[in-house]
């Protein structure tokens, strides 16, 4: 019978061990199975477009487990008392198909995009990196700076979104926390100083949230925003400036920034940095990019390692969601009324 982390255990979970520390293990995770890229069944997300938002399947599988996430991404839900993105997922059994664990994946997903951020920072980022911009302090902000300052150290940040409430709102959940933060009133002074940029916007819309004359060289950039076609934050000269790094080339090419770019502009999957088959950062000079969409594999990554460390606690509880008569071919067993006694 499957296993369900529900929403409040998630929390749960989360409260227990930290944001920051959950993060830093769903790298290991994460790190492990791009090491074995090569090893799996790979497409785009398969996505469904409205002028509203799009719904999307994540599937992927290294030929023993099989995983999928379903998420949405609408960017005025916000204004309507919904969350711009909601998400569960599941792993299943290759061998007999059966699916073995279901998890939310709202809050698992803002772990795994901030998992991913700092992952790919690790390797990218110049190694005296001490002030990160944050370019939107939405749903995935306080995420993102947790895993930051738990995997990179860094606990200075300056901050702008157009949303001075948002702004308000990062401040009051992450000062307690002993973040030093800056609010700022533009662009501008937020990446002012800073090794890192971040930008993570919601509008879905080709935006420019990021010029090409605010990105001094040898800083990282960390663009999380851009997820969908139709849907980015960077100034295209930007990106011909910088080294481009990426998940799965092709579904990038579709939903991230160089969807900007001619269809041969060169980018380099980040497997091969970990597996040494490619260079990362060359030089404190280099601007390195992370051109972030999220891709399925992370998602194996995430529910694997919800599942691991929930694992025999009172997190995980049994849904009887398959149905398994003890005649496997006998299927109306399940529904065949009792037969009358007497």
């Amino acid at each position: 019978m499957p296993q369900l982390v529900d929403v409040p255990s998630m929390a749960q979970w989360i409260q227990r061990e930290g944001v920051g520390s959950i993060i830093e293990r769903m790298v290991g995770y994460i790190e492990e199975d791009f090491r074995k890229w090569e090893r799996f069944d790979k497409i785009p997300r398969v996505a469904t477009h409205t002028p509203v938002g799009v719904i999307e399947l994540m599937p992927t599988s290294d030929l023993e487990t099989y995983s999928f996430k379903y998420v949405n991404g609408h960017p005025s839900n916000p204004a309507r008392g919904y969350q711009t993105v909601t998400a569960y997922g599941m792993l299943s059994d290759v061998d007999n198909g059966y699916p073995t664990f279901f998890a939310e994946m709202t809050l698992l997903t803002a772990l795994r995009t901030a998992a991913n951020s700092v992952m790919f920072a690790r390797q990218l980022a110049r190694k005296d990196s001490k002030v990160m911009a944050l370019i939107g302090a939405g749903s995935q902000s306080e995420f993102q700076a947790l895993g930051f300052r738990s995997v990179l150290g860094i606990e200075d940040l300056r901050v702008y979104d157009v949303d001075p409430a948002a702004m308000e709102k990062l401040r009051r959940n992450l000062e307690p926390l002993g973040f030093r933060i800056t609010l700022a009133d533009s662009v501008d002074e937020a990446v002012e100083g800073a090794d890192i940029i971040t930008t993570c916007t919601a509008d879905k819309a080709q935006n420019k949230v990021l010029s090409d004359h605010q990105v001094r060289p040898g800083v990282h950039l960390n663009a999380v925003g851009g997820d969908c076609p139709g849907k980015t934050e960077l100034e295209a000269d930007i990106l011909r400036r910088a080294s481009v790094f990426v998940e799965f080339t092709p579904q990038t090419r579709i939903e991230g920034e160089i969807q900007q770019m001619e269809p041969e502009f060169p980018v380099v999957e980040f497997w091969q940095v970990l597996t040494g088959a490619a260079r990362g950062r060359s030089s404190d000079d280099e601007i390195t990019l992370y051109d972030s969409v999220g891709f399925a594999i992370s998602d194996f990554s995430a529910l694997r390692c919800v599942r691991d460390a929930t694992a025999d606690t009172d997190l995980q509880q049994h849904i009887d969601l398959i149905a398994d008569p003890d005649d496997p071919k006998d299927l109306y067993s399940l529904v065949k009324a009792p037969v009358p006694v007497g």
